[in-house]
C-alpha cells in the first residue's frame, strides 16, 4: 500500500475506508513494505512529513501495520500471502 509513488497515504487511507465500508468483502494483508523499517528507506514516512509536517501519521498507519495478518485464506481454500514472505519460510506450519 505504500512506498510506490507520490500518493502512499491516499491509498492506504482508501483502502482503510474500503475496510471500514466493506468489512467482510475487504481483506487486508501485510506486506514486506508495510513496516516501519522499509517505509524510512523507500519514502513513506517521508512523505508523511512532507504533507502533515509531523511522524504522527507515519506512525499510527506503521502502528496498526502491526495489527494486519501475514495471508488470508478465502473460502475455507486458497491461501493467500503476501509475494514477499521470507524464503525461510519452508513449511505452512512455519507461518
Amino acid at each position: 500500500y505504500v512506498d510506490r509513488g507520490y500518493y502512499s497515504v491516499e491509498t492506504v487511507q482508501i483502502v482503510l475506508a474500503l475496510k471500514a465500508r466493506y468489512p467482510k468483502r475487504v481483506t487486508i494483508i501485510r506486506g514486506n513494505h508495510e513496516s516501519r523499517q522499509i517505509t524510512q528507506v523507500y519514502g513513506f514516512y517521508d512523505e508523511c512529513l512532507r504533507k502533515y509536517g509531523t511522524a504522527n501519521v507515519w506512525k499510527m498507519v506503521t502502528d496498526l501495520f502491526d495489527f494486519l495478518p501475514l495471508a488470508a485464506i478465502v473460502e475455507n481454500q486458497l491461501f493467500c500471502p503476501h509475494a514477499g514472505l521470507s524464503p525461510g519460510l519452508n513449511t505452512i506450519s512455519n507461518i
